[in-house]
Order: structure tokens, then C-alpha cells, then sequence
């Protein structure tokens, strides 16, 4: 999560690909590396438009999208990197869009709204004392400071010798439903996709939305929160079988214990947590609705 959000400068995927090119309809795009810095151009026939990239959204390990600025509006690439295709192709949600100039072909402008709840969750200290958006104080990335509170004192505390002084906010005591409203103010909660969407395999990548959906959730049970299998502070873990102790906790003895699995106790998020492709996403998720998985079962949206 630190790098959930990248200066141009540092973005790694930018730096290993010094010339990107895309076309789209009559529109050609074009994202070419000069030092420390990324020219975005879009253009038509003779015709061009190129502004200098910001911001780098998104680790890389599916994709990752662009912010640049122009007349003082802040705007999302149309284009966007993918990792499964090694290159670019249209902005997820932007599939739609029919640009009718070349501004509108080069990205869409985010609204106050939009960019606050962009910057909030993809770097730290991006909001104000009054909740406006503030980048000359933003961090980029998730930082300690986004989910444990202000670290000064903190500091302070360690300067002293005794850091329990000026304890940071923990968040280990929480139970599945507590987290699940601490992770979903950035992955979206339960409440906020089953009253706004989006409906089908789309939200498929909202994971406390789909993880609460589950037969096997309890809100009171720490062993279906999302830290119980995540640690925050470590990249996330790829392979399905390191998570069948998990499983077990519940599945094999935990107590209340769970219904074993009749056909395997091993990789068992492989069966029980699908991998879904998100249209237009060039990749799959894993599906946290965990659930007996029938053949040609619909998507339980």
C-alpha cells in the first residue's frame, strides 16, 4: 500500500517503459519518458495535446492510471497501463467515452469530490484540517499515519525513551465488522455498493463489499476480518495455499468450529474463492464472496 500512489518521478512502471504508444478510434496516445518526467500526448491527424504527467495511481501488479493538470483541474488518463498486456489500453469505466475534442480524448477531469476521495485513500495527509484536498502536504502512498493516526507525538514519546506514552492507534481489537468498515473507507464497505453499485462482476474487486456477502461471515468473528488474513504491512501474499490455515482455523477444530470440507483441506481459496475477470481490467480477482462454487453458476452480484 505504500506504493498505491507514485510521484512521476519515482513510478517504476514509467521508468521500465520509456516509450508507451496506444491507438483508439482516430486518437493516438503516446507516454514518453525525459528524465525524470513522462510526456503524455494524445492526438489526431496534425493535431496535438501533451501535458506532463503527476501522479502514478495504483501499485502496478493489475494496473495503473495517470493524473495530470491542466488550466488547474486535475484530470484521470483515458489510457492506462496493464500489466497482463504489458501496455497501454482504456482507463477501467472509460470504455464509453466518445471524446469529441482532443482534451476529452486525453482524460477525464476529476471533480473536487472525486480527486479528494482519490487522494485520501492513495496517499497520506491529502486532506486539510477542513477535509479539502491539500497536495503540497500529501504523502504518496498509504503511510503509518493513514490508518494509525498523527506520529508526532508518537515521536515524541520515542525521543523520551518510553513510547507507550504516545501509543499510536491500533486497530487489532476490531472485529470482522469493525474492519470491514476500517479497509472499506478505501476498498468500500457493504453499504456503500449495495446502495450505489456497481451491480454484476464489476464489483468483484471491492473485497469487504464481497467478503461480507459470504455464508461463513461474522461480523463478531476476528478469523473472518480482513487483518486475519492480510497483514497490512507485507505485500500480499499470491499463492492460494498459504491461506489454508486460515481456513482451517474455522474449518478444522476452531471453535465454534465450521463443516470440514468434504473434498480437500488444501487450496482451498482456489475453490471456494474464484478468480473473476473484470471486464476491460486485463485481470482476474480473487472473489471474496466466499461460497460453494457450481458450474456455470451465475456471479452472485
Amino acid at each position: 500500500m505504500a506504493h498505491a500512489l507514485e510521484t512521476i518521478a519515482e513510478c517504476g512502471i514509467l521508468r521500465a517503459h520509456p516509450l508507451l504508444t496506444f491507438r483508439a478510434g482516430n486518437y493516438s496516445y503516446r507516454i514518453e519518458r525525459k528524465g525524470d518526467e513522462s510526456l503524455y500526448t494524445v492526438s489526431i491527424g496534425s493535431e496535438s495535446l501533451s501535458f506532463p504527467l503527476q501522479y502514478a495511481f495504483g501499485l502496478g501488479f493489475a494496473g495503473q492510471t495517470y493524473v495530470f493538470e491542466h488550466d488547474g483541474k486535475l484530470y484521470e488518463s483515458l489510457v492506462s497501463f496493464y500489466k497482463e498486456i504489458n501496455g497501454l489500453d482504456i482507463t477501467l469505466g472509460d470504455g464509453n467515452v466518445r471524446p469529441a475534442n482532443l482534451l476529452e480524448a486525453a482524460g477525464r477531469e476529476l471533480s473536487a469530490p472525486e480527486a479528494t476521495l482519490c487522494f485520501s485513500c492513495h496517499s497520506t495527509n491529502a486532506l486539510s484540517p477542513t477535509k479539502s484536498l491539500n497536495l503540497t502536504a500529501a504523502t504518496p502512498g498509504v503511510q503509518c499515519e493513514r490508518c494509525h493516526g498523527e506520529t508526532g507525538h508518537h515521536l515524541e514519546g520515542l525521543a523520551k525513551g518510553d513510547a507507550s506514552l504516545f501509543a499510536m492507534k491500533s486497530i487489532k481489537g476490531m472485529s470482522a465488522e469493525e474492519t470491514a468498515h476500517f479497509c472499506g473507507q478505501c476498498h468500500r464497505t457493504w453499504e456503500q455498493i449495495a446502495s450505489n453499485g456497481p451491480r454484476g462482476t464489476a464489483n468483484v474487486r471491492f473485497q469487504p463489499y464481497r467478503l461480507t456477502n459470504s455464508r461463513c461471515y461474522d461480523p463478531d468473528d476476528k478469523r473472518i476480518a480482513c487483518v486475519a488474513c492480510h497483514d497490512p504491512h507485507q505485500e500480499i501474499d499470491r499463492l492460494p495455499q498459504h491461506y489454508d490455515g486460515k481456513c482451517q482455523a474455522c474449518h478444522d477444530g476452531g471453535k465454534p468450529a465450521a463443516k470440514p470440507c468434504p473434498v480437500s483441506s488444501s487450496n482451498c481459496s482456489s475453490c471456494h474463492m474464484p478468480k473473476i475477470e473484470l471486464q476491460g481490467g486485463h485481470h482476474k480477482f480473487s472473489d471474496h464472496d466466499i461460497r460453494i462454487v457450481r458450474t456455470n453458476s451465475p456471479y452472485p452480484g
